[in-house]
C-alpha cells in the first residue's frame, strides 16, 4: 500500500485541544508508552473525521496496526463527545447574541437494517435517503452554537427541534430565532418565512404573494443565509457524508465533530 502527504483545513487549535484532552487522558491512567504520541494520535483522529479516511488508509500512512487505529479513534472520539456542549450551555450562549438561527441537516447513513421494514424510520421522503436527522443552532454570523443529537431521519425538522426541548428553550428564554417554513407554529420567538396563500378556487393554483412579501422573505433569508455555511461546514467534515458506523454510535460522532468545529472557530 502506498502513502502520500496531504493537508486539512482545520486548525491548529483544535489539533491542540483534542491533543491536551488525549495528553490528560494518559497521565490520569498512566500510561508509559504509546507507538503514537499524544500529538500524533490527535492528527490521526482530525484525519479520520475531516478526510473520511479509513482505517486500514490510516495504518497505513502513520505506520501502525489497523486495531490500534480503531482503539486510538475510539478513545479519541469519547473524550471530545464528552467536552461537546449541552443544550442548556448553548442556550446561555445563544442568550448573548441578537438571533440565532435554527435549521436541520441530514447526515446519510448506509448501516441500517434492511429487512422486516427497520431502515423506515431513517428513511428521509424529503431527500429520498436514509440519514440521521440533527438540529445545528448558529449565531449571526455563522458560527456553530449546538448541534443536536441525531434522530432517525425520517423525523421532521419541527417535532426534533420539539423532542429536543429547542424551541421550549428559546420561548423560555425570550430569544429570538430565524428558521425556514419547516418550523411553522413555532411560536413568537421563531421567526419563519411568509408561505404561499392558499389554493385559489376559480384557477385551482396558489395565489401569489405581494410585492410586500416577497422582499419580507428575501430578507429572511438573507438572515438565515449564515446557518446554511454552518450545515456546509458540518459536511465537510468527511465522515459525516455517509456514516459508516451503526446509528447507534452515531451520536458521539457528532459530538465529537462539534467539538472541533467550535474550537475550529
Amino acid at each position: 500500500m502506498l502513502s502520500y502527504p496531504s493537508g486539512m483545513t482545520v486548525s491548529s487549535r483544535a489539533l491542540g485541544l483534542l491533543a491536551d484532552a488525549l495528553r490528560a487522558h494518559r497521565n490520569q491512567r498512566a500510561t508509559r508508552w504509546r507507538k503514537l504520541s499524544a500529538g500524533r494520535q490527535a492528527l490521526l483522529v482530525v484525519a479520520y473525521l475531516r478526510k473520511g479516511e479509513t482505517y486500514a488508509d490510516l495504518a497505513c500512512g502513520f505506520e501502525i496496526g489497523t486495531s490500534t487505529v480503531y482503539r486510538y479513534v475510539r478513545e479519541a472520539l469519547a473524550l471530545l463527545a464528552a467536552m461537546a456542549p449541552t443544550l442548556e450551555q448553548a442556550i446561555e450562549v445563544a442568550s448573548r447574541k441578537a438571533f440565532v438561527i435554527v435549521d436541520g441537516s441530514l447526515l446519510r447513513i448506509d448501516r441500517v437494517g434492511m429487512a422486516s421494514g427497520r431502515d423506515r424510520p431513517y428513511y428521509s421522503g424529503k431527500h429520498k435517503a436514509h440519514g440521521l436527522n440533527v438540529q445545528v443552532i448558529a449565531d449571526p454570523v455563522g458560527r456553530l452554537v449546538w448541534i443536536s443529537p441525531p434522530l432517525p431521519g425520517a423525523r421532521h425538522d419541527m417535532g426534533a427541534a420539539r423532542d429536543h426541548g429547542i424551541i421550549e428553550a428559546l420561548t423560555a428564554h425570550e430569544i429570538p430565532a430565524v428558521a425556514d417554513t419547516a418550523y411553522q407554529g413555532a411560536g413568537p420567538m421563531v421567526a419563519v418565512p411568509q408561505r404561499r396563500r392558499r389554493i385559489d378556487s376559480d384557477t385551482g393554483r396558489y395565489r401569489r404573494l405581494s410585492r410586500n412579501q416577497r422582499e419580507v422573505n428575501a430578507a429572511h433569508a438573507r438572515r438565515r443565509g449564515p446557518g446554511e455555511r454552518v450545515n456546509a461546514e458540518l459536511k465537510n467534515w468527511k465522515v459525516l457524508r455517509k456514516i459508516r458506523s451503526c446509528p447507534a454510535r452515531a451520536a458521539e460522532l457528532v459530538a465529537a465533530v462539534q467539538t472541533l468545529m467550535i474550537a475550529n472557530g
